[in-house]
Formats: C-alpha cells, structure tokens, sequence
C-alpha cells in the first residue's frame, strides 16, 4: 500500500458546563490559541475514552491492557488456564519475561516499572508456549528454569499479532526500542472556537441525619467548569495501520470502529456532576492522498457570538477545507460527513449530510475499495 493514504476525521462538538480533562490544580485544561484562552480537552484524555469505548464493540479478550501487571496477569492465566500452582506460575512467569529487560518497580516487586501495552492474545500466546511443560518448568531450579524458557520469544509474540487499540495507538517503552509499535492514528488536542472563562460551582451537601439545633451544611466545595464548542481532530495512517495488523484484511474494521468510537465518545471527568455527555453535531471524514491537513486554522481568530457559535464554526471550517484545497491543490479523495446545520456552504464543502450509521458503513466500504485500488464507485 502506499504510504500516503491518510483519513482524517473532524469533529464538531458542544459540551454543556463540564470538567472534561482537569489539570494538576483541578481546573479545565486551557490553552492560548490565536490570542484567546481556549477549553482544552488533552489528547490523551480522548484518545483513552476512545480505546475505553472499544470494549462496547471488540470482545475484552481481543482487545489490549494498559498496565504494569503483565507478570500477575500472565502467572494468573498459568494458573486458571493450565492448572500451575500460584508460586510456580509466578517463577515461570518471571522467568518468560525476564528476556525483556523490564526491570521491577521499586515500590512494588509484583509490578514492573512501565505501564506496557500488550493484547490480551499476546499474553495467551505466551501462556500458550509452556502449557504443555509447565511440570518440567516448575522442578527446576531458578538457573534452569531461566534457561529453558529461553527458546520462548516473548519479543517476537509481543511484537506481531497486534490487537487493534495497540495498532491504532502505538506503544513506546523508552529502553526497550523493539518492542515499539509506530502509532497509526494521531489525535490533537481538542480546542473550543471560541474564548472560555472558568466559572465556579459552590456546592453545599446536607447531612440527613441533621438535628435541627445543628444548623448548616454538612460539605461545602466548589468544582472549576467552563462550556464549549469543541473543535477535535484525528487523523489515522493507513499504511501503518496495516503495518500493525499484519495485513490489510482488518483495516476497514479497524477504521470504521475507530470513527465510530472517537466520535461517540466523551471523556468521563466529573460526569456524575455535569452529565455532560453529548453527540457532535458535525462529523467529516477526509480521505486523503498527500499529508494529513488539521484545520483548527479555522478557528485562530476566535468565533465570538451572543446567539451560539455552532454555526459559525460550521462555517469557519467549510471554508477551510475549501481554502486547503483551492490554495494547496490538496484535493481530498472522497468526503463523507454527517452535520447538524443548514449554513450556506456546507454542502459543497463537505457533500451531502447522511445518519451517521450509513456514514460509517460508506465508510468502511469505501476503504475497501480504496486499499484495492478503486474509489470509482
């Protein structure tokens, strides 16, 4: 496949009075742009809510975990699985990972000092590996059992078979460069159009079982919120997605469930307080064959309103698009959106609005089509 296919995914979307993503302090993430402080929702934050979201579509034992734990998770599997004792499944466990070079925690020997992203098949396939000797394994002494696990190449099963959050979003552990996975997906941070100021909810909570000769609240508290309209951006890389699959067979999978995931998701913070999950009012898909194109260029000079922003936004970024195109010569390949709006210019922008469902079945058709070399249809 070529290396310069590339979706990009853009997002419109309003938040009532929320704290998304809080910073140290507890405050909404800000962040300048275009002269004007912005709400910002951490790339991270989204790209977490996202992969969280995956579990409603991919069954858990095919999906990844993010964790520390992998030595406890794989010793348990030994365990339930293949019928080995806790302490002999902790010594085989260790031994298997001890090739990788991840050095314990200091604060808790159980775990290993990185969170190390890895699918759930990947582990199995390493429990796999000894099932049959787990006997022999456990008789030996520490030395022995060091070297006859050596023949297990923990590197090479962690580093094929890729489940699909661990190919979208890549994996990094500094001191052990091959056992990186590039990233397939890219995700910004997510900027409201417009300036936002923090607001302050002071909130007081009644003890029940008040008498009344004990007269005020039992808590008070405030909570930092702000609201928005957010303008978020993904972009996704389908030659490395491939790369990570191993083939190109679940890549239209794997992009239908990413588009539908990032854009029905919402981070969680402080959600019991605000309820503040909602559903984007626009949704554009950009096929692209030259480079991946953010256009939060449309929102640099901040959208300023007294009857709502949304439409303005809707707009700004219409006409982006169009600018990219005309003044670039970028010319997308195809262009799929779903919105909420009726301002002039969307349409020819973005072609015609569909139910989100169709936009993500055109989808996942068009880019099978598309890696087999036909976007006629």
């Amino acid at each position: 496949m070529p290396d310069n296919r590339y979706l990009d995914v853009h997002v419109l979307q309003t938040v009532p009075p929320s704290n998304l993503n809080r910073d140290d302090a507890g405050s909404p993430k800000q962040a300048i742009y275009g002269g004007a402080r912005r709400a910002r929702v951490s790339s991270q934050a989204w790209k977490r809510a996202t992969r969280t979201a995956f579990a409603d579509r991919v069954p858990k034992a095919d999906l990844a975990t993010r964790t520390k734990q992998i030595s406890s998770l794989l010793a348990k599997r030994l365990t339930e699985a293949h019928g080995a004792s806790a302490e002999d499944a902790a010594r085989i466990s260790n031994a298997l990972l001890k090739p990788l070079g991840i050095k314990p925690s200091k604060k808790n020997a159980e775990q290993t000092s990185y969170l190390l992203f890895f699918g759930y098949p990947q582990l199995d396939a390493i429990a796999g590996a000894v099932q049959d000797r787990l006997g022999e394994l456990a008789g030996l002494d520490d030395e022995a059992l060091n070297k006859a696990v050596e023949e297990v190449d923990v590197k090479a099963i962690l580093g094929a078979g890729h489940p699909v959050d661990v190919a979208l979003f890549g994996r990094m552990v500094a001191d052990i460069p091959n056992l990186n996975v590039d990233a397939a997906c890219q995700v910004a941070h997510a900027l409201s159009t417009h300036p936002v100021e923090i607001e302050f909810d002071y909130y007081t909570a009644v003890d029940d079982e008040n008498t009344r000769a004990e007269t005020g609240a039992g808590m008070i508290g405030t909570i930092e919120f702000n609201s928005a309209t957010l303008y978020r951006y993904a972009t996704l890389g389908l030659a490395q997605l491939e790369t990570n699959l191993g083939g190109v067979g679940g890549v239209p999978e794997a992009v239908e469930l990413f588009v539908d995931c990032f854009a029905r998701s919402i981070p969680s913070g402080h959600g019991n307080s605000f309820a503040h999950r909602t559903l984007p009012s626009l949704v554009v898909v950009v096929a692209r064959e030259d480079q991946p194109v953010n256009l939060v260029s449309a929102f640099e000079k901040p959208v300023h309103s007294r009857s709502g922003v949304l439409e303005e936004s809707m707009t700004r970024l219409a006409a982006e698009l169009g600018n990219a195109t005309r003044n670039w010569g970028q010319t997308p390949v195809r262009t799929l959106a779903c919105y909420n709006g009726t301002a002039e210019g969307l349409d020819t922008a973005f072609g015609a609005s569909r139910p989100f469902p169709e936009l993500l079945t055109e989808l996942k058709r068009f880019t099978t089509d598309w890696l087999s070399g036909d976007t006629t249809r």
